[in-house]
């Protein structure tokens, strides 16, 4: 936490480029994660895409076969990392897990959970185990007030039943089934507020004691993500009169040891239009990845460069704060 009396109303944040003193580089391209679009059946408060039931926006045909054959193409690429908006929702779902799966690759679904039980997408955690998809799912506390009050009423009991329905298909016992859960701290309304998440480890092992003795319930690991002030985050901070304090808290909590593992040294993000990022928050805050002479990188680009090599430096803002204070934040939890 973080005393009051150190806080101002409005701090000098240092700009992220200049407190990293040198510029954040890519390293050899091993992930592709892809952001099939913002329809989801939720439309939680921390959501930092801002989706929910009545955008319409999603992948289109087109930039779906540029993917499949990005996959294809590239054997470098370890992981294909699909998420939303809720991805089973989304064009290109099923085509793009198939296209990974055949050539042996890692697929990831961030899914919501909640997702099983709409119409039409019942079939969806059989279809996950048939591939040996690897499920990272969203239950930002093991307590019922606190998903409910962040993500909607009754979304923490359907997150639990689905857990139960995912577990009797072998997920979290299966080492090909892999089940993972993630923890965001709940958005701050005042500066005495401001928080980090708890260590990743420890927690862990209270949600996976907790769930056991509660509802019979056994998962993989845990993912500990800070709140980024992007998306609705942004905008609440804003509201409260608090984003600025919020991001020099962050920046107090910088720490260098996190910079070598960030998830943009590695990964491009891939939106629903085929536009190319270095992270999906930067896709968010539209700050595209560009080449080394300055061009913006497309799907189609790296098809015709022939190479997923294009880019040498980082875009970075003060957001990235978030991802390098305290033991650092990701997609895949902690960084130290």
């Amino acid at each position: 936490m973080v005393e009051t009396k150190n806080i101002q109303k409005n701090p000098v944040v240092t700009p992220f480029e200049k407190k990293l003193g040198l510029p954040l580089t890519k390293q050899e391209i091993t992930v592709l994660q892809v952001n099939l679009g913002k329809r989801c059946n939720l439309a939680c408060t921390h959501c930092h895409v801002e989706a929910g039931p009545k955008r319409t926006e999603e992948l289109s045909p087109e930039v779906c076969e540029q993917l499949i054959e990005i996959i294809r193409r590239f054997p470098q690429i370890k992981t294909v990392d699909l998420t939303g908006g809720a991805p089973e929702m989304n064009y290109g779902f099923k085509p793009l897990v198939e296209a990974a799966r055949l050539e042996g690759k890692e697929v990831i679904i961030r899914s919501n959970l909640t997702i099983y039980f709409e119409p039409g997408f019942e079939e969806i955690p059989e279809y996950c185990a048939e591939h040996r998809l690897r499920i990272v799912a969203s239950l930002p506390c093991y307590l019922q007030d606190n998903v409910d009050k962040m993500r909607g009423a009754g979304v923490y009991d359907a997150s639990i039943r689905a857990i139960q329905w995912l577990n009797r298909l072998g997920y979290g016992a299966d080492p090909n089934l892999i089940l993972d859960l993630v923890y965001n701290p709940t958005i701050p309304s005042s500066p005495e507020k401001f928080s980090l998440p708890p260590a990743q480890g420890k927690l862990e092992q209270d949600y996976k004691l907790f769930l056991q003795e509660h509802f019979g319930i056994s998962f993989n690991g845990l993912f500990t993500i800070t709140n980024l002030p992007i998306g609705r985050t942004k905008f609440h901070l804003e509201h409260k009169q608090i984003l600025k304090p919020y991001l020099s808290f962050l920046e107090e909590s910088f720490n260098s040891d996190t910079v070598e593992r960030l998830m943009c040294r590695n990964e491009l993000s891939i939106d629903y239009l085929g536009n190319v990022y270095d992270c999906d928050f930067n896709q968010m805050e539209r700050l595209p990845a560009r080449t080394a002479a300055g061009e913006v990188v497309t799907v189609a680009k790296l098809l015709e460069a022939g190479t997923l090599d294009l880019i040498e430096e980082i875009g970075t803002a003060s957001y990235c704060y978030g991802c390098t204070a305290g033991s650092g934040s990701s997609c895949g939890g902690a960084l130290v």
